[in-house]
């Protein structure tokens, strides 16, 4: 038994308790029909009180608690479960009837008393048991909601690690490759190149344990790797980015705007006469990157997109916004607040 499930037995034993023996108070009543069979005694109402309340937290202890009585009915061996139940219920109501009889009763009792007594203590074992019933049934349906999020959180593990195993490698072939062109062009322009394309892998490697990282952080990669677009297309490109301060520390998945920006690099043509721009912008609770349009053709097979969309999915439990217009392709990414 949990701490819940001890306080819940501890106040099921006192209703019990009280809704059973609350008629004796009718006693009290000297004009009553009560008070003509029956003289209330305060000691005798308080042994009934302590001795159900005794019996129906005994039954919830035996029954829930971790002891060979529970580890029959676990072991679904429900005769031996059941039998077990039943002495011990005839044992404690024949020493309590006993008992009763000789603090209270030393002569003959009633046969009437004793079929109160009796049918007390039964009512008490069909509410207790009713209450054990309901208390094993959230026992199990929490243990299977607790079962079905550790699955839930195994699978979106999985899944975000294999997102995450192919978006790197098109990452990578990608940089080396516009590296590979900068090299040939400018040597000395290609070792600045490292420099910025060296920031952005350490950024990618060192992701935090839970794919979340703040506007800010993410804005600090996007400049180092807008760096490598402006260093490859000159004045082909332009990057700007209008975020308040205030949006600095909401939160996004790792990774989440470069691959927007390399999109916007493969399926666009930049000149300087018609530039590639790519714009940044926060509003309604979402970060927006937008590209103006100059098609070109491109093999793509939308990895890029799907990958990002499905992060948000597992970790946000959001969808991305796309929207392609007539002149521009906008992506709207909705953020986590602090």
């Amino acid at each position: 038994m949990d701490k819940t499930e001890r306080q819940i037995s501890l106040y099921s034993s006192l209703a019990i308790t009280t809704l059973l023996n609350s008629g004796k108070l009718l006693a009290l009543r000297e004009s009553g029909l009560l008070s003509r069979l029956w003289r209330f005694d305060i000691a005798e109402f308080g042994f009934q009180l302590t001795a159900i309340f005794l019996f129906c937290y005994l039954f919830f202890v035996l029954n829930l608690g971790t002891n060979s009585i529970s580890a029959l009915r676990v072991k679904n061996k429900l005769g031996r479960y059941l039998a077990i139940n039943g002495l011990i219920f005839f044992v404690f109501t024949g020493t309590l009837a006993m008992s009763f009889r000789f603090l209270f009763y030393p002569e003959q009792v009633p046969v009437f008393f004793r079929a109160i007594h009796f049918s007390r203590f039964g009512l008490s074992l069909i509410l207790t048991g009713m209450m054990v019933k309901v208390m094993l049934l959230m026992r199990e349906s929490g243990r299977q909601a607790r079962e079905n999020e550790q699955l839930k959180s195994s699978y979106m593990h999985t899944e975000l690690e294999l997102l995450k195993d192919q978006m790197n490698p098109h990452f990578l072939f990608n940089s080396l490759s516009s590296l590979s062109a900068v090299v040939r062009e400018d040597p000395v322009l290609a070792q600045q190149y490292i420099v910025h394309l060296s920031r952005v892998f350490r950024y990618a490697l060192n992701r935090p344990a839970n794919n979340l990282v703040t506007v800010g952080e993410e804005l600090k990669m996007v400049e180092s790797f807008a760096q490598l677009f402006k260093m490859r297309f000159e004045d082909s490109f332009r990057l700007e980015v209008t975020v308040d301060e205030r949006f600095t520390n909401y939160k996004l998945p790792h990774l989440s705007l470069q691959p927007l920006l390399e999109n916007a690099a493969k399926h666009n043509a930049a000149t300087p006469e018609r530039p590639l721009v790519v714009r940044i912008v926060v509003e309604d609770d979402s970060i927006n990157v937008i590209n103006n349009l100059n098609p070109v053709e491109a093999v793509s097979n939308g990895l890029g997109l799907l990958n990002l969309s499905e992060r948000f999915r597992i970790l946000m439990n959001q969808e991305i916004i796309i929207e392609k217009q007539a002149d521009v392709f906008l992506v709207k990414l909705p953020l986590q607040h602090e």
